[in-house]
């Protein structure tokens, strides 16, 4: 197996762009309430609309809220006044050239987890799926963003919680001190999933 020297959060976009062109605007997805089409018309508006950012990433906040009643409303148009076929257009499109966004530095730490993240919401939303086999490299950029990933989902864990690669002896990443501890095992790329708040489709294992 090897690995395109093409960035991996590109692949992802592509790849997922694909998958929603395949299924369609009324697939399932594992994101709450969203089919195929509200998360093409998401994924178009946070690529192309950057009023929307502070809402899309300060939701869970009690200030990021009104922000994010914007943000949703944003899409939710976009989505009733696009045609499926042209939001997944632009979901492979990506940004405009002249916004930060299309800048392939910044698409690597904004793009990675995001289009990693939606494009198993999509295919583990399906009958039948199975997990994918990724490259060491791919599943070592990921890794970066299951620190990051792992940092909010501590504050959802008492004690200490540890998050520790299973493809990789002695690798792992500790959040808090006390008692309980809490360890999950898995590649980086379930590990992101779980601490992403995935956890019924992440294949890991806990003790």
């Amino acid at each position: 197996m090897t690995t395109s020297s093409r960035p991996l959060a590109a692949r992802e976009r592509a790849a997922l762009a694909d998958l929603l062109d395949e299924l369609g605007p009324d697939a399932p997805t594992r994101c709450e309430g969203w089919t195929t089409a509200h998360l093409a018309a998401h994924l178009v508006t946070r690529d192309r609309r950057p009023d929307t950012t502070p809402g899309f990433a300060l939701e869970a906040t009690p200030i990021g809220r009104p922000l994010a009643t914007w943000s949703h409303r944003v899409e939710d148009r976009l989505r009733a006044g696009t045609p499926y076929a042209d939001l997944v257009a632009r979901v492979r499109s990506g940004p405009p050239r002249w916004l930060p966004a299309a800048w392939p530095p910044v698409a690597a730490v904004v793009d990675t987890a995001e289009y990693a993240i939606h494009h198993e919401d999509v295919r583990r939303a399906q009958p039948g799926w199975s997990p994918r086999e990724l490259h060491r490299a791919d599943q070592d950029r990921l890794w970066g963003n299951v620190v990051f990933f792992g940092r909010v989902a501590a504050g959802r864990v008492p004690g200490t919680l540890v998050l520790r690669r299973s493809d990789v002896p002695g690798v792992e990443r500790r959040y808090g001190s006390g008692t309980p501890e809490t360890a999950v095992s898995g590649e980086p790329l379930e590990l992101l999933l779980w601490a992403s708040g995935r956890r019924d489709v992440a294949r890991v294992t806990t003790g």
